[in-house]
């Protein structure tokens, strides 16, 4: 026979043997003999198991007696054979009374002792045995947990208490050598350690939570257990309902070889976990960005960064078929732009290798950039806002000085890896090395639309930064916040825009009370993370003079838009509207002696086109002028004739 039904032959043996001891004992036959003949006649009668019997793994696991052992079988009995209800109350003296009591137990069974239904006895603190309403202890009837009975019958599940809470998690995953090695070091820090080896806990930390899930899920394995986990948030507040989850887990784990992983976030929710981890035992591993202070656990801490340039490199070839596979220069080039994780990798060769199967190019170079830019993106924008980029180097009017200086900027940003990483600038100094760029001017001067343009040569996501939700009044939140965006971003390099960012740039306060000081310290550390950003961290402001003389010697590029010039403004208003618009004997010349910024222009222009199609006619000077006085109102500005007096 196979074990299961091996198991359940000796369960039902036992049973049998125990129901025999009360029916002879209601009967009267065992006078006189002592409790180790009486055990030694249940145990006699009791079917051998080559194997071990789920009951005997059970009893040996908790630590159980004999008579505690006789307890579960017999409770389990009633569950599963209605004849051994019978013989309770056959035992009991009462024909009602066909569930087991404490008092039944105490006085039918060998080797009784009363310690045995004690809070702090196995059977009871593992939660075995449900004890029913009474108005004395020993007339309690008494129930056999579900999750044990099923147990005892060999059949293995999570207890449905737990399920709400604790999910399990995929055996292994890709595993590169870097993280192989880290898996390493978790099983030898659970099976090496000579004191308390089960009582220490792993930290793993870092960005890529699904790699550490699969780091430790490898260790696991490795001892032939199962990782299951728990987020912070679905663990219960309330001491109480912690304490029995804990209970049931440890339980759980002792049962069926399973092991934790526990994974916080960057919330309030995160000393929930702290909480759990302190008091829980078995093995145990924590997963979060950043380590938590364990007062009551010994702690290993092991940093999971993302798989090396190399090994990236080897995951993009590996996982995309030869027959639409790019040149090595462009996974090169990914891999120096990108800092994807394995399953993200993963998962954008299957985007590529889609596309590139339904024929929606033949340039796979730009196809898999494209496919990893796409991977790279965050999964909430709630605190940067994507901007699609589609203004070009042609769109932007700017004095020579200010495009070689955007330039520039494209160049550092594009040659970053070859100058900081294959050249040695990164080992010989770590400060520093981001960069950023500081817009100013007046609005509608071209500051967006630049940065636009950056991303858009540079082939990269431009995200605006929302001020208004990154920035709070809560102390530590803002950096909170920031973290996020920066972090959010790293993955892909993505440009940032921090627009409109005189509030938060302004001249450093006088230091007058905790909100001065905290509010200087939200700079600092912005300022800290842009230095060592590994994309492009604009700022724009309207006022260049409200900017910290400080800030400045920390950014790298500084551009000035100014107002246009009216040759400037001839030259926007030349390409203000697309080929498509029906025009009418414009004349940049006259209009460019409007007083206009460049996003001024541009709205005159929407506003003139509408003007025109609501006419059915054509795009005049006639819409131009009325569009100019709308805008000009709508500024505060009043329109004179000499500005008029070429457009009307």
């Amino acid at each position: 026979m196979s074990w299961p039904e091996d198991n359940q032959a000796y369960l039902v043996s036992r049973m049998a043997a125990v129901g025999e001891h009360l029916e002879r004992r209601a009967r009267g036959e065992e006078p006189g003999l002592s409790s180790s003949e009486i055990r030694a006649a249940i145990d006699g009668t009791a079917e051998p198991l080559a194997g071990t019997a789920a009951l005997d793994r059970l009893t040996d696991t908790f630590g159980l007696s004999a008579f505690e052992r006789d307890v579960l079988v017999l409770l389990a009995g009633v569950e599963l054979d209605s004849s051994v209800a019978d013989r309770c109350a056959n035992a009991s003296g009462d024909r009602h009374l066909t569930q087991p009591t404490f008092g039944l137990c105490l006085s039918s069974l060998p080797d009784a002792h009363w310690s045995a239904f004690s809070p702090s006895g196995p059977l009871r603190y593992w939660r075995m045995v449900e004890i029913g309403p009474s108005d004395f202890l020993t007339t309690a009837p008494l129930r056999l947990d579900e999750r044990v009975l099923h147990y005892l019958t060999g059949i293995d599940f999570l207890d449905d208490r737990l399920s709400g809470f604790i999910v399990p998690l995929a055996q292994r995953g890709h595993l590169v050598p870097s993280h192989h090695e880290m898996a390493r070091r978790i099983l030898d820090v659970w099976t090496h350690l000579e004191n308390g080896a089960g009582e220490t806990l792993v930290q793993l930390t870092g960005r890529d939570a699904t790699s550490m899930a699969h780091i430790a899920s490898s260790a696991a394995s490795d001892l032939g257990m199962e990782l299951w986990q728990v987020t912070d948030v679905d663990i219960p507040n309330a001491v109480a309902d912690r304490e029995s989850l804990v209970r049931l887990w440890e339980r759980e784990a002792a049962l069926s070889g399973r092991s934790l992983l526990v994974r916080y976030g960057d919330t309030d929710a995160r000393h929930q976990a702290a909480a759990l981890a302190n008091t829980v035992r078995g093995l145990i591993v924590l997963c979060g960005r950043d380590g938590i202070e364990l007062r009551d656990r010994p702690t290993v801490r092991i940093e999971v960064d993302r798989p090396t340039p190399s090994e990236q490199l080897a995951v993009w070839d590996q996982s995309i078929t030869a027959d639409v596979k790019p040149s090595e220069e462009a996974l090169k080039g990914v891999v120096r732009q990108f800092d994807l994780g394995v399953e993200a990798i993963l998962a954008a060769a299957l985007d590529y290798i889609s596309r590139a199967h339904n024929g929606e190019s033949k340039a796979y170079d730009d196809m898999i950039w494209r496919a990893a830019l796409r991977m790279s993106r965050p999964q909430s924008d709630s605190l940067a806002q994507r901007i699609d980029a589609g203004a070009t180097w042609d769109d932007l009017v700017l004095p020579d000085t200010q495009i070689e200086t955007l330039r520039q900027i494209a160049a550092h940003v594009r040659h970053r890896a070859t100058v900081y990483d294959d050249w040695g600038f990164a080992e010989r100094e770590s400060r520093g090395l981001g960069i950023t760029a500081l817009f100013s001017g007046r609005s509608g001067t071209g500051k967006t639309m630049a940065a636009e343009v950056l991303a858009n040569e540079l082939r990269l996501d431009l995200y605006r930064v929302d001020l208004s939700s990154v920035v709070s009044k809560y102390i530590g939140e803002t950096e909170k916040n920031l973290r996020r965006v920066f972090d959010d971003a790293e993955i892909g390099g993505s440009i940032l825009l921090f627009d409109e960012a005189d509030a938060l740039f302004g001249k450093r306060s006088e230091v007058k009370d905790s909100h001065d000081r905290y509010a200087n310290i939200e700079v600092s550390y912005l300022l800290q993370r842009m230095e060592a950003y590994r994309g492009l961290a604009i700022l724009t402001t309207n006022i260049k003079g409200a900017v910290d003389p400080a800030f400045m010697r920390r950014i790298r590029f500084s551009i000035d838009f100014g107002f246009p010039d009216r040759a400037l403004r001839e030259q926007i208003w030349r390409g203000v509207y697309p080929t498509a618009t029906p025009t009418d004997d414009l004349q940049p010349v006259r209009l460019a002696q409007l007083s206009a910024t460049g996003g001024d222009i541009r709205n005159i222009a929407l506003n003139a086109a509408f003007r025109a199609a609501d006419d059915g006619s054509l795009v005049n000077m006639d819409h131009l002028a009325r569009a100019a006085r709308d805008e000009f109102s709508k500024l505060d500005r009043n329109i004179s004739d000499v500005d008029l007096r070429g457009s009307t």
